[in-house]
């Protein structure tokens, strides 16, 4: 187990899927966190589970999309608990079944907005709390290292927060922070397999991975747990793919 003991972090889309598994994750191991989402129910009952379960959590709704929002959710982290050691920016949208010329602009910016400049506003604000040290993990995608058919704009999007992650890792080393980004396979959340239902998805899937199965969510939260703790310490600026071998 990853050692993350007596320190504070943050999980965005943590109300369902690799973030409630990070979330609860990072509870297990000893942090206090901060469960961040859109949905204040999922959060809720993520915070809930934590508790349950003997750990410190803190529920938050937040649009990643919205700056004031993004800010006021980090000052509150912070506020509640003294400090912020780590953040794994998780939420997003999918978006996939359309080629480029099918895209409406609107479409493709929304996409993006969510995604990476999300991804930049969470940055943007956890960044100055962890002077002196800490990590941020960017879930990413298998998808942000190669093309997804009929999925331009998340494709380009997750392509984004790779380059994000290893232009912050070079620019904040020298404070003592590291960052990284986990670029995940297909994984089995509720959310892929509530598209997959009635379909051969998962059976393709499995069969075009080397593992010979999808991941769990929480085989993800593994990842991106470890790339937090003090395990990781001399490991910044990589895009780690948790994919059963697809990209080999």
């Amino acid at each position: 187990m990853s050692d993350v003991s007596r320190k504070v972090g943050l999980v965005t889309g943590a109300g369902s899927g690799i973030g409630r598994a990070t979330a609860l994750e990072f509870a297990r191991s000893g942090a206090a966190v901060a469960v961040l989402d859109i949905d204040e129910s999922s959060a809720a009952e993520t915070t809930e589970m934590i508790r349950a379960d003997g750990g410190q959590a803190l529920a938050l709704t937040v649009d990643i999309a919205d700056e004031h929002s993004v800010r006021e959710a980090v000052e509150r982290t912070v506020k509640a608990y003294g400090g912020l050691h780590f953040a794994v920016n998780n939420a997003g949208l999918d978006s996939h079944h359309r080629r480029l010329d099918q895209m409406t602009l609107e479409e493709f910016e929304r996409v993006v907005r969510v995604n990476l400049a999300g991804t930049f506003l969470c940055m943007k604000y956890e960044l100055p709390l962890l002077e002196g040290g800490g990590a941020i993990v960017n879930i990413a995608s298998n998808g942000g290292l190669y093309a997804i058919p009929t999925a331009p704009a998340y494709v380009a999007a997750k392509h984004g927060i790779v380059g994000l992650t290893k232009v912050a890792a070079v620019d904040y080393a020298p404070a003592g922070i590291r960052v990284n980004a986990v670029c995940p396979g297909p994984t089995r959340t509720p959310g892929f397999e509530r598209v997959a239902a009635g379909t051969d998805m998962i059976a393709f899937q499995e069969s075009i991975t080397p593992l010979g199965r999808m991941a769990t969510s929480e085989e993800v939260a593994a990842a991106a747990v470890w790339l937090c703790s003090d395990a990781a310490s001399y490991v910044t600026g990589i895009a780690m793919s948790v994919d059963g071998g697809r990209r080999a």
